[in-house]
């Protein structure tokens, strides 16, 4: 894989000689205080502003503070018109945009398209502190304050909406997030080394439009810059007939120019030829434009499989897609930090609160992670419903074991509250610490979308030796009573490693450990990129077993997504009988939302499975879209809550399955309604006695499981 320059060994910026301020300034006070006459960079977020490497306008804001640039930070602006965007003057070099440390439509609704009444990134979770598609109203504002001054998005907003992409929330496939933003340049993933050096070449006066070369940006071009090598996407991934098109994959101008002898047959599959013996490095991807892949599922589902064929940092080439007449010109991954880079970004000056201007309000998402460390980031798993990889890759960056330990006595020291608690030692997954390829030729040329699925790859490490380690150096310094892993624990890893299991039951449980299976069913299983159950029931024999010998009673709680692409009403079925049997009641329960640019996504839109081969005879996958279907899947999961009943009972009939409608055991709902509950006829109301009371009350001696909110 190429190297990369450390993100540290830049030439400081003059304005390092202000020093480090004690929090980033939010207002032009603040900014007298600390002698500013100005800010080089202006970031604006739609969260409010913590102090904490977990929220990225902090991490950001200090990584640039430390190159020696004077930051200061927007947080939550009144987005009506640009005044509050000028709160800091006019930035010499840049505005940075995010929507926050969430997507702001996944923030503000539900998988229902209901509007939330609160915001975790908010003080005192108040709601409606963010605009729909906050990225697009905030760059848009910045403009309107300073024409002249750069526009620079980034976060995970920004990223998953970096080419078209389908937008649940309208139902429609929308452009690229570049024009619509008018932003100059976006920048995805964890984007420290790029935004590094974007902002000393802006320091040294270089024009941002020229600024085209960067990892891990994307931006607007009108051509292709001479030397490259055009590549048609059929040469990745053939989509087969594609009906009355000319040719999907032309130049513009090539098919607005051929005659009609030059069309191809409509009843023939297009044919291309790559040039021979290009050079990959030279090589640019063209994708279906913006307007072929709105109007062609097909064309949709072959690009975003061409595109996550494409994220491999040591391998992805530059894709290009056209948006009427200019071209989203995106280049290839971020080089992944270093160790030694990690630890220099967490090892940051942070305060590790909010700022003061919040006085004693309480920031939901702040109180659910203080206490908290991230020890890496990534993930190769390849979940198909999630985010994670799109965003932040699927090599695993690690921070050093000092620099974590390092963090635990500073929570321990600095952070108000501590009661010797370490809540979670994990990241995106809690134990895939320090697991790598085997290889790294074979690690920079893998094609794979995931190193688990269908099956652990054999070139893919799993030593839990440095994570054993680490937690038994952690839970032993002074002071740190209990150290928990809240982390999502992949199991089939896990259960790779009997004596991380036996630590991680011993010491670091506090009663219950969430993991995800997700579902049971092979059919969702498959869509989702997910291992089968026999991973899962390896993984709960090894829990029982060391749970039993260090004498302590603790459950595992399971997550489940209901509503993914690929489920049937029939799989849902299966998958409550399967809860009823093993006692558990899910409290709260998360139907499948669809985000911007994720494989599941493309499945819910287009009816295609883009993990395999795209093209007009490809499998279709059975889509539970409807409303009610949405509905239906979501009570499977809560087959214990009379308000379900009926909608069950009603899809059981339909399903032939009156069986499981009863009294006993071994039915699934009862025939009768309690009185209250639903809108049913009076007549359905089993009547009031005491047995029928006990029953509706009746709680389970199991854990009540819950589900996380994505």
């Amino acid at each position: 894989m190429e190297t990369a320059r450390n993100i540290f060994s830049h030439r400081k910026y003059w304005a390092k000689r202000f020093g480090t301020a004690p929090v980033l300034p939010m207002s032009r006070a603040e900014m007298d205080q600390l002698s500013w006459d100005s800010c080089d960079i202006v970031l604006v977020t739609g969260d409010a502003y913590i102090d904490h490497p977990s929220f990225g306008m902090a991490l950001i804001g200090r990584l640039l503070e430390a190159q020696g640039f004077r930051v200061g930070i927007i947080s939550q602006p009144d987005w009506h018109s640009p005044a509050a965007f000028k709160t800091l003057g006019k930035p010499n070099l840049f505005y940075g945009v995010t929507a926050g440390n969430m997507d702001s439509m996944v923030n503000r609704y539900t998988a229902d398209r209901k509007i939330r009444s609160d915001d975790a990134y908010t003080a005192n979770a108040e709601g409606n502190k963010r605009p729909d598609r906050a990225v697009i109203v905030y760059s848009q504002r910045c403009r309107e304050a300073y024409a002249d001054v750069p526009v620079v998005i980034g976060g995970i907003e920004a990223s998953l909406r970096r080419i078209a992409h389908f937008d649940y929330w309208s139902d429609k496939v929308r452009r690229s997030i570049l024009p619509d933003s008018k932003a100059d340049i976006l920048l995805y993933g964890n984007a420290e080394r790029a935004l590094v050096e974007l902002a000393h070449r802006l320091a040294k006066s270089e024009p941002i439009a020229s600024i085209t070369d960067l990892r891990g940006t994307a931006i607007l071009l009108k051509g292709i810059p001479e030397g490259r090598q055009v590549i048609d996407s059929t040469s990745v991934d053939t989509p087969g007939k594609v009906g009355t098109h000319v040719n999907p994959y032309a130049e513009t101008s090539a098919a607005a120019c051929a005659t009609e002898g030059e069309k191809q047959s409509e009843t023939q599959p297009v044919q291309f030829h790559p040039p021979k013996r290009a050079d990959r490095t030279q090589g640019v991807i063209r994708l279906p434009s913006f307007e072929q892949v709105r109007d062609d599922p097909v064309l949709y589902a072959h690009a975003n499989r061409v595109l996550h064929l494409e994220t491999n940092p040591g391998n992805a080439r530059v894709l290009v897609q056209a948006h009427g007449d200019r071209d989203v010109w995106i280049n290839p991954p971020p080089i992944p930090l270093t160790t030694e880079e990690m630890d220099g970004v967490f090892d940051l000056p942070y305060n590790r609160r909010p700022h003061p201007v919040y006085g004693e309000a309480k920031i939901p998402a702040y109180e659910m992670i203080r206490f908290s460390i991230n020890i890496m980031r990534g993930c190769f798993g390849g979940c198909t419903f999630c985010s994670i990889t799109e965003h932040e890759g699927r090599i695993i960056q690690n921070r050093s074991e000092a620099s974590i330990l390092r963090e635990v006595e500073e929570i321990r020291d600095k952070t108000p509250g501590f009661t010797g608690i370490i809540s979670d030692l994990g990241g995106p997954t809690a134990n895939m610490y320090r697991l790598k390829c085997r290889d790294p030729k074979i690690e920079s040329s893998c094609r794979r979308l995931s190193c688990v699925f269908p099956d652990i790859c054999e070139n893919m490490g799993t030593d839990h030796g440095p994570l054993i380690q680490l937690y038994r150096k952690a839970r032993t310094l002074p002071g740190i009573k209990k150290i928990l892993i809240s982390s999502g624990v992949r199991y089939d890893l896990a259960a790779k490693s009997p004596e991380y299991v036996k630590e991680l039951v011993s010491h670091h449980v506090g009663g219950y450990l969430k993991i995800a299976p997700e579902h049971i069913a092979e059919g969702p299983l498959s869509k989702m990129m997910k291992p089968g159950m026999g991973a899962y029931y390896k993984f709960k024999e090894l829990f029982e077993k060391f749970s039993r010998e260090a004498g302590k009673e603790q459950y595992l709680i399971p997550y489940f997504i209901s509503a993914h692409p690929g489920t049937t009403d029939e799989d849902m079925l299966e998958l409550a009988l399967w809860l009823k049997a093993n006692s558990f009641r899910l409290d709260q329960v998360q139907n499948f939302t669809p985000t911007p640019m994720a494989i599941a996504s493309a499945m819910y839109h287009t009816g295609r499975n883009p993990l395999r081969k795209v093209d007009r005879k490809s499998e279709e996958v059975t889509i539970p879209k409807s409303g009610r279907a949405r509905r239906l899947h979501k009570a499977f999961l809560r087959y214990h809550d009379p308000e379900n009943w009926p909608l069950l009972r009603e899809a059981l009939k339909q399903m032939g399955r009156t069986d499981l409608i009863g009294a006993s055991k071994k039915h699934l709902v009862p025939a009768w309604q309690p009185v209250g509950t639903s809108r049913t006829p009076a007549s359905n109301h089993r009547p009031e006695t005491g047995r029928g009371t006990a029953r509706t009350q009746h709680t389970l001696d199991r854990p009540r499981a819950t589900r996380r909110s994505k």
